[in-house]
């Protein structure tokens, strides 16, 4: 994996999230928990700041695609 992406797939009823080491597949309605606990994980490990910033921005995408923004 190389890419970093968050696609939805609505008639599954869930949302992948790739990046670029790793991807996982969830339930569409745990997408605010996740973004919740990224958001977290910046707050406690700044260093790593970048990496969440990204993951961050693609869940908010998601999240925006979801409710039709």
């Amino acid at each position: 994996m190389s890419e970093n992406t968050c696609e939805i797939d609505r008639a599954a009823g869930t949302f992948t999230l790739n990046l670029e080491t790793w991807g996982n597949t969830y339930p569409l309605d745990t997408l605010e928990r996740w973004l919740a606990f990224y958001r977290e994980q910046r707050d406690l490990f700044p260093k790593s700041r970048n990496s969440y910033d990204k993951t961050i921005a693609l869940l908010e995408n998601a999240l925006a695609e979801r409710d039709g923004g």
